[in-house]
């Protein structure tokens, strides 16, 4: 078995793995990313699309952030809706904070052609990806590269940012971990279309026959989602059908705004789920993004969430392993959870608020915190100041 030694193994080529290896180059740390798909495969997931003013502050304090202030989109609220009703919050009045536009699939762009330019050691497409001797002060991976050699990278800490399928969430013991759920009694339905988008922010629509949400990707390229049951199928939505609906939900023809439609070119049927585990250090392994929490996406949270964490994750593993400091990274798991479960709430609280359950008790009471939070300005504030994103380290 080839054997390599090295400061931090890191399991995961998303973007919390590529990050938390640039953060650590910054600071001097060296560091091994392993990935089980392809790269091809991690840079063409159609995932995220906000990205919260403390996302972008770091991304440009990392030398991260050309091509999104040249490309991304800054946008300073959103639209609350339902039927007869539209109200714009608008998050800078609110808050001093604004979000961008700027796609998952973009921020993995420039984190590749930044950790390649810097170097980055990175295996793709390996095969049985195992952590040992997590207790000890010689944590390893092993596993086997996409040529069929047996390796094994020995290090002085593990990062696990394999998402919720991954190994490192499991490498922690049953008696030690604790993890929680809530599964949503319903699915997101999302497209992508060629065509303009028909708003200017994008609009949260609350509406008898379920949610809807007019999102976008660039000037040209329009995101959509629907509330659909958990059972559907992608194909179960002709193109007519996903327009119909989307203009009804949508508000189509509301105060002279009309949706137009385009060639959809991509389809999916996302799960809602949250799920918190804990702890998210375990002796020499560290959790990060979904590794160790899911939410659903109303409240735009994964992908900053994920930046959040390997924000913090970085200055303590390197004060860790340069110093040996423990105190930041014995502080990691705390610190990063007391955001988790900010975030978490808010994502419950955002999705509740907006989908249908079918109990017609729960729409009242849905319609009547939609009137309160469009009409006041401590509603409203609540909403910006955790849509926008809270400091790093909250």
């Amino acid at each position: 078995m080839d054997t390599v030694r090295t400061q931090v193994a890191i399991i995961g080529a998303g973007p919390a793995g590529m990050l938390l290896s640039h953060l650590l180059a910054a600071e001097g740390v060296e560091s091994v990313v392993v990935e089980t798909r392809s790269q091809e495969y991690v840079a063409s997931r159609i995932r995220a699309g906000i990205l919260e003013q403390s996302t972008v502050d770091l991304l440009h304090g990392c030398g991260l952030g050309e091509r999104l202030a040249r490309e991304g989109d800054r946008h300073r609220g959103i639209y609350l809706q339902w039927p007869g009703e539209r109200h714009h919050l608008d998050f800078v009045d609110l808050t001093g904070r604004s979000v961008w536009v700027y796609g998952q699939t973009e921020v993995q762009k420039d984190l590749v052609e930044a950790r390649r330019a810097g170097g980055q050691v990175i295996h793709y497409e390996v095969e049985d990806t195992a952590l040992h001797d997590l207790e000890t002060d010689s944590p390893a991976v092993t596993f086997t590269d996409s040529g069929g050699v047996a390796r094994r990278v020995v290090a002085d800490a593990v990062a696990g940012c394999d998402g919720s399928f991954g190994p490192s969430r499991g490498a922690v013991p049953d008696d030690v971990r604790r993890t929680w759920e809530k599964v949503y009694p319903y699915s997101w339905f999302g497209i992508l279309a060629d065509v303009a988008p028909s708003t200017d922010e994008l609009i949260y629509a609350w509406h008898p026959d379920g949610f809807a949400l007019h999102s976008m990707r660039s000037a040209h390229v329009s995101r959509f989602y629907l509330q659909v049951p958990n059972d559907t199928e992608a194909d179960d939505w002709s193109d007519d059908r996903i327009w119909e609906a989307l203009a009804a939900r949508l508000g189509h023809g509301q105060d002279g705004w009309t949706l137009t439609p385009g060639p959809v070119t991509d389809r999916s049927v996302l799960p809602m789920r949250s799920h918190v585990s804990t702890p998210m250090r375990h002796g020499r392994l560290f959790l990060a993004g979904d590794a160790a929490h899911i939410v659903p996406p109303t409240g735009a949270k994964g992908l900053n969430l994920a930046v959040a964490d390997v924000a913090l994750l970085a200055p303590a593993l390197a004060a860790l392993v340069l110093k040996d400091d423990h105190r930041p990274a014995d502080d990691y798991s705390d610190t990063a959870l007391r955001r988790v479960w900010r975030c978490t709430h808010f994502s419950w609280w955002m999705t509740t608020m907006l989908h249908q359950s079918g109990d017609p008790f729960e729409r009242e009471l849905q319609l009547s915190q939609l009137r309160w939070v469009a009409s006041s300005e401590a509603g409203a504030t609540g909403l910006a100041e955790n849509y926008a994103g809270l400091p790093i380290g909250f």
